[in-house]
C-alpha cells in the first residue's frame, strides 16, 4: 500500500514538473514574439477552396500589438474565414489565462517538436483548446491546431527564415473546414456540369479550405499608423 501511494506521489510530482516546464517553454516562445510591437509586411497569398476561383495574389500584411491584424490583397478579395485572425501567431498565446499541458514530443517531418495543450480558463472563450507543435532549441511555433466553438477547427503550418530571431515566418499555411464559410460577394463558383447545386452552402459542405501566405518582405517596429485597421 505504501509503494502503491509513492508511485502515485511519483507521477503526480513527474505531472507536475512537465507542466512547468511546458509553461518555461511557452514563456520562451512568447518572450520572442514580443520583441515584436508592429510590422508591414509584403507577400503572395494563394487560396485553395473548392469550387471558388481565387487567383494568386500580392498582399500586404499589417500588424500591431495587441491584437490588430489585416490583410489587403490588390485587386481582389481576402478568403479568410472568422478566425482568419489567428493567421497572426501572436493571437495564439496573447492570454495567459490558460493551462498548459505538456503531452511530449512528436515528430513532424523530419523534425521533434515539443507538444503543449493549451486549455482556456474562461468558459466564455471561443476557443476549446490550442496544440502547439514547438521547436524547443529556437522557441519557434511550427504548426498549430486551434478547435473553437463557433468556427470549427483550423491548423496552421509555419516555415522560418530571415526572421526567426523575432519569431515572424517566412511562409503560412493556413487549413480550415468550409462548412460554415460565408461567401463574399463577387466570387465564382465552379460545377462539374451544367446542374447547379440546390445551394452554395452545400457544395462547401465539408470541405478543406487552404490560405498560403508567403511573406517576402517584413518591416519591423517602424510603426503603424491606427487608421490602417480601421
Amino acid at each position: 500500500m505504501k509503494k502503491c501511494r509513492l508511485f502515485v506521489l511519483f507521477i503526480f510530482c513527474v505531472s507536475l514538473a512537465m507542466a512547468q516546464d511546458a509553461a518555461q517553454l511557452i514563456k520562451k516562445v512568447k518572450a520572442k514574439l514580443e520583441l515584436v510591437d508592429n510590422y508591414e509586411a509584403t507577400g503572395v497569398m494563394k487560396t485553395d477552396i473548392a469550387f471558388i476561383k481565387a487567383p494568386i495574389g500580392k498582399i500586404k500584411i499589417y500588424f500591431k500589438k495587441p491584437n490588430l491584424f489585416k490583410i489587403k490583397k490588390e485587386g481582389g478579395i481576402s478568403l479568410l474565414p472568422k478566425g482568419g485572425l489567428s493567421v497572426n501567431l501572436s493571437s495564439l498565446i496573447a492570454s495567459s489565462n490558460y493551462s498548459t499541458i505538456d503531452a511530449g514530443v512528436q515528430e513532424v517531418g523530419a523534425k521533434k517538436l515539443r507538444v503543449v495543450k493549451l486549455l482556456p480558463n474562461e468558459e466564455a472563450s471561443d476557443v476549446v483548446i490550442t496544440t502547439l507543435y514547438i521547436n524547443e532549441k529556437e522557441s519557434l511555433i511550427e504548426k498549430a491546431i486551434t478547435t473553437t466553438k463557433e468556427n470549427g477547427t483550423y491548423t496552421m503550418l509555419m516555415n522560418y527564415g530571415a526572421y526567426s530571431n523575432v519569431g515572424l515566418p517566412d511562409k503560412v499555411v493556413f487549413e480550415f473546414n468550409t462548412k460554415n464559410y460565408k461567401l463574399p460577394k463577387g466570387i465564382t463558383l465552379e460545377f462539374e456540369d451544367d446542374t447547379k447545386p440546390l445551394s452554395a452552402a452545400q457544395q462547401l459542405k465539408n470541405k478543406k479550405g487552404r490560405v498560403e501566405i508567403s511573406y517576402k518582405n517584413y518591416i519591423v517596429n517602424k510603426g503603424i499608423p491606427a487608421a490602417i485597421f480601421n
